[in-house]
């Protein structure tokens, strides 16, 4: 495979789009942020590294909170504004009607809209010539309801999560190619969970048909001519001909 040699730089991807809010409910920002990733399980540890020039450097640098709030298709729009946008300007919560929403363990708000929430708290600073990296203990973790199954699991590939790649912003692929360990996993195992999934597969297919069903049979009641509550004609039906009848009866009189 032949390659090009390039300058030292950046290119890592794909990179998470996360959008950091920080300060507290009165002096609030969001800041959108690629640079992030996990460092220890336990505790678990996280990071974000923040351009010391940015609005939000100084909110982080004196409460010693954030959070980290994951990202979805739905929520590109915003997450590419608070990436521009500076929390000097405007009000981003504000301007993009987003919901502040208390954390339970931090002072900063959460992102009502974002379906998992990290509450962070900074255990270190490393100042680098362009960045300081945050190095925060993750001390809450909040999930939407709707992302979990009725297992009780939570796949969150359904939530059509966001993913930052070489300036584009691109949806994480729904299909999966295996799941972790698949490339050592015992036939017996592997044909247990062919079953699950097939399984699932006939459970969502046999919802969605249920779905379109429903839906069908609400369209056609609600495009049903003369329909009206109790089966009976619309108020008026038949008066017309009532009318001219008594009418003729009038005039031969």
């Amino acid at each position: 495979m032949a390659k090009r040699t390039l300058k030292p730089g950046a290119l890592l991807c794909p990179v998470p789009v996360v959008m950091v809010s920080c300060g507290n409910l009165e002096e609030k920002n969001i800041i959108t942020i690629a640079w992030t990733g996990i460092i220890n399980s336990d505790p678990p540890l996280t990071y974000v590294s923040v351009r010391k020039s940015r609005y939000s450097h100084h909110l982080i640098e004196e409460s010693g909170e954030f959070v980290i709030n994951l990202t979805t298709e739905a929520m590109a729009y915003a997450a590419d504004y608070c990436g521009v946008k500076s929390g000097r300007d405007v009000d981003k919560f504000e301007e993009l009607h987003l919901t502040p929403e208390p954390g339970e363990q931090v002072h900063c708000p959460m992102i009502a809209e974002s379906p998992v929430n990290l509450e962070c708290k900074v255990r270190e600073v490393h100042s680098y010539p362009t960045h300081d990296m945050f190095v925060a203990e993750i001390v809450a973790v909040h999930v939407d309801e709707a992302a979990f199954d009725e297992r009780g699991r939570m796949p969150l590939e359904n939530l059509g999560m966001l993913t930052y790649v070489h300036g584009q912003y691109l949806g994480v692929k729904k299909h999966s190619l295996g799941r972790f360990g698949f490339s050592v996993m015992k036939p017996k195992t592997r044909k247990r969970i062919n079953r699950e999934q097939h399984q699932e597969r006939i459970e969502k297919n046999r919802s969605a048909r249920s779905d379109r069903s429903n839906r069908a049979d609400r369209r056609a009641r609600g495009n049903s001519p003369n329909r009206s509550v109790g089966g009976s004609r619309p108020s008026g039906a038949g008066n017309g001909k009532q009318k001219k009848s008594e009418v003729t009866r009038s005039k031969k009189k």
